[in-house]
């Protein structure tokens, strides 16, 4: 480090690090590694060429850099972490834990002791653990699903079809929540446009409530109206007839003079054809 500090950078000014780096990599290959080392009496670029290079192991790969986040527990014995659902353990359910998701998991703590380790899954993703869910409430989970089906059919029959194919899954209480948001876009759009973009989703059999989303947003961005116009009016509503500025009996052109304006009536001439 003292050759380093008193043959490189002492006294030295550099624009910035850039700058640094790279006068370092010159001074390195020309200066510092062809000198005749004072204890192997050799050039320790040679050296490193001829022993170490070939020793050297591949540059490994960027380090997985983790996040850490607080989630609660919610009724449906998950929790939601980077917008993807990983289930728990019924004796946490309301509490919150910590979480820390990198590339491949997503483990769950609770004040430091382990809770549940799941493996990373994509935004909108979900990883259920069946042993999570408490084998006494399956039962009202699915009276709840049933009553869920009764509710979307009473908005369309398409509607009640879409409802019971994102429940079609081992799990299906876990797809509650999607169900809970097609019933919303009923709310929000009413149910005929809902039933209608739901049947067009089933013919192309995607079962994606998303979908239905986007559906019915660029559907009411087609039917804006127009601005009301005035009655009678085929115009902006203050716009007035070009001919009710005619003036009879010939232009008017006015004068200033000393005394002040003085007004000129000139008859109007025909064009002869």
């Amino acid at each position: 480090m003292q050759y380093v500090r008193g043959n490189f950078f002492a006294g030295e000014a550099f624009a910035d690090l850039a700058d640094a780096q790279a006068r370092a990599v010159r001074w390195c290959t020309t200066t510092a590694g062809t000198r005749i080392h004072g204890s192997t009496a050799a050039r320790p670029l040679e050296v490193f060429d001829a022993d170490e290079k070939p020793c050297l192991l591949p540059v490994p790969a960027p380090y997985d850099v983790p996040t850490f986040t607080r989630v609660k527990v919610h009724r449906d014995f998950h929790v939601e972490v980077a917008r993807a659902l990983y289930s728990v353990p019924e004796a946490w359910l309301g509490m919150y834990l910590d979480a820390r998701a990198d590339s491949q998991l997503v483990k769950l703590f609770d004040r430091g002791q382990p809770v549940k380790t799941h493996p990373r899954q994509p935004p909108g993703g979900r990883s259920t653990d069946p042993g999570d869910l408490p084998a006494e409430r399956v039962g009202y989970a699915m009276r709840d699903l049933d009553k869920l089906i009764r509710t979307a059919a009473k908005h369309g029959e398409n509607i009640g079809i879409y409802a019971q194919r994102l429940l079609d899954d081992p799990l299906p209480w876990t797809r509650m929540r999607s169900v809970y948001r097609l019933l919303g876009l009923v709310r929000r759009y009413g149910p005929g446009p809902v039933d209608d973009a739901c049947s067009t989703s089933l013919d192309l059999d995607v079962v994606a409530v998303g979908k239905i989303a986007a559906m019915l947003e660029k559907a009411t961005e087609r039917a804006k109206p127009e601005l009301p116009t005035a009655a009678g009016s085929q115009t902006g509503r203050f716009a007035r007839d070009p001919g009710e500025f005619a003036m009879a009996g010939g232009a008017t052109q006015l004068t200033l003079i000393p005394g002040g304006l003085t007004a000129t009536t000139t008859a109007e001439t025909e064009t002869p054809s």
